[in-house]
């Protein structure tokens, strides 16, 4: 499942499985949920709201069927990590 990055009250990612007709939220600690059952327009609606985070407490939070989980975030390499390397660390 592909997710969007946002940044909308306490929603850091929102992402939307047609197939599997399944929403996922992520949130700023960390956590996330994913609804089931959740039809295409709900997605569209979330995805394009000004207000996502209001839109989510509305409309999905209390109306769908969730498992709680964890984020999935990838840490990815920071190439400024190698500048900035503490002397005398070289690992390689």
């Amino acid at each position: 499942m592909e997710m969007k990055r946002i940044n909308a009250g306490k929603l850091r990612a929102i992402g939307y499985d047609p197939r599997e007709r399944t929403l996922r939220v992520e949130f700023e600690d960390g956590s996330a949920i994913d609804y089931s059952g959740v039809g295409n327009e709900v997605w569209r609606r979330l995805s394009t709201s000004g207000s996502a985070w209001s839109y989510y407490r509305d409309n999905i939070e209390e109306e769908f069927t969730g498992r709680r989980g964890v984020a999935r975030t990838e840490k990815k390499p920071n190439p400024l990590d190698d500048l900035f390397k503490p002397p005398g660390d070289d690992a390689e």
